[in-house]
């Protein structure tokens, strides 16, 4: 029996019945948080001695695409109508396997070093069968916990780079399920990333989610992240196809009745609030999941406009609630007299409402004995960790990746003492210069490839068209 024990941290433990514990201990076995309190005794296992440091559960983000860590800050200046043409129909289609596998590689271990132990990867330049099997590896080389959410999306649709049609998409997407997801006790569980829905014909949309269900696949999806192109909400109910099975990320543009439909019928909402505020989506939607109660969850999205770490995400995220709370009372001439929203409530946006969101509730998200030990460490020596007198507020308003001194992931250390444990970083970063360039010299040769739905902005008409192809 393998055993750890974190010993005298300050837990933050996001489990209601444990509480905070202004010291406390640890013990894992196998994997596995069999018991958190203010002592545990001396026991046969590795000491990991977090004294004067802050333990809590590892982050979780609910949309995040690793193939996109080759493009990092390519479009900080794009909208989202520049980063469609330019990337998901443009450099996409350049992309081999190999650069798949090394993006998803370091987008992986970037996360992990920001103590971002659990990701969906919305993985959609799945440009053919190898694509898939390099972006699995990439995933399992770092050790992180994911959900592999395979992309139905093709980068070339009026000249398909591999896939002829759907079938042949769903038919990969059965032989991914059966190759490396025959077992959901892993580290990897598998997820399905549809096409969003009205950018292709709605009996496509109908095959995706019909497919990913005979597989009990995660759904995630792009859910009216734009505002000149119908959601798609209200067919999808129509039809008997939405459920709790389903991540909607961004929901920036949907109207009320789109939002009551959601919350009845159980969907899980995950806001990228730096991309969203970025790229011209609109306000992230906390209050729209207030109002339907909805649990919010947060992502980082892509280091292709945004930081790799999560609590860039929760700092933007709880001033930006903040300010949404209060702005009628400011504009009003009046003061708040307290903050309605604290740093344990955006926490708990990463850990256990998105451990439930992506259906690992019961397995992470908080140190519950019984849970996968997946957790940080976070302190040291650095100017901006003392004092610490609020360890959530100093999780939250203080920490970078370089006070996240040791990661865990089902009881593995995957970052000790500041350094991550099997990552041969220099490399790998050598390894990305090159791809990066090859990557964009090809894609500068690619002869342009808008589908009839992008061309000319969103073309509404034709996204219409697609949904009433029931």
């Amino acid at each position: 029996m393998k055993r750890i024990l974190v010993r005298g941290g300050h837990i933050v433990s996001m489990d209601p019945e444990i509480g905070n514990l202004p010291q406390g201990d640890i013990l894992i076995e196998d994997g596995r948080i069999v018991r958190v309190a203010p002592s545990i005794p001396n026991v046969d296992a590795e000491i990991i001695d977090a004294a004067g440091h802050i333990v809590a559960p590892g982050l979780i983000d609910t949309h995040r695409h690793t193939w996109h860590t080759l493009l990092r800050g390519l479009f900080m200046d794009w909208s989202m109508l520049e980063y469609l043409v330019r990337v998901r129909f443009g450099i996409s289609r350049a992309y081999q396997p190999a650069d798949i596998k090394l993006a998803t590689t370091l987008g992986t271990l970037e996360a992990l070093n920001a103590g971002v132990t659990t990701i969906l990867d919305y993985s959609h330049s799945i440009n053919t069968p190898d694509h898939a099997d390099a972006a699995v590896e990439g995933l399992r080389n770092s050790g992180i916990r994911a959900v592999f959410g395979y992309g139905f999306f093709e980068s070339s649709p009026d000249s398909p780079i591999h896939f002829p049609d759907t079938a042949a998409r769903v038919k990969d997407f059965t032989r991914i399920a059966g190759t490396y997801f025959a077992s959901s006790e892993g580290l990897l569980t598998l997820g399905a990333s549809l096409n969003e829905p009205a950018s292709v014909p709605f009996s496509v949309t109908r095959t995706e989610i019909e497919a990913a269900r005979s597989r009990r696949a995660l759904i995630v999806t792009h859910t009216g992240a734009a505002w000149s192109s119908p959601s798609g909400v209200k067919e999808l109910d129509a039809a008997g196809l939405l459920g709790p099975d389903m991540v909607h990320v961004h929901c920036t543009a949907l109207i009320d009745d789109e939002w009551a439909i959601i919350a009845r019928t159980g969907g899980k909402v995950s806001i990228a609030v730096e991309a969203e505020l970025n790229s011209g989506m609109g306000r992230p939607p906390f209050a729209a999941c207030e109002r339907h109660g909805i649990k919010p969850t947060l992502s980082q999205d892509s280091v292709g406009s945004i930081p790799g770490d999560m609590l860039n995400q929760l700092r933007m995220g709880l001033g930006f609630k903040r300010w949404e709370t209060n702005e009628a009372a400011n504009l009003a001439g009046k003061d708040p007299s307290s903050l309605l929203i604290t740093a344990d409530d955006a926490l708990r946006w990463s850990t256990v409402n998105a451990a439930e969101a992506i259906g690992l509730g019961h397995r992470i998200g908080s140190l519950t004995p019984g849970k996968q030990a997946d957790l940080i460490v976070v302190g040291g020596p650095a100017l901006n960790q003392h004092p610490r007198i609020n360890a959530v507020g100093s999780l939250l308003a203080h920490t970078t990746p370089a006070e996240i001194r040791h990661v865990l992931v089902g009881g593995n250390v995957v970052k000790r003492d500041g350094t991550l444990v099997s990552a041969q970083l220099p490399a790998l970063l050598a390894e990305a210069d090159r791809a990066t360039s090859d990557l964009l010299t090809r894609a500068e040769e690619l002869p342009p490839g808008l589908p009839k739905v992008l061309q000319n902005g969103f073309n509404v008409e034709q996204a219409i068209a697609n949904l009433r192809d029931i």
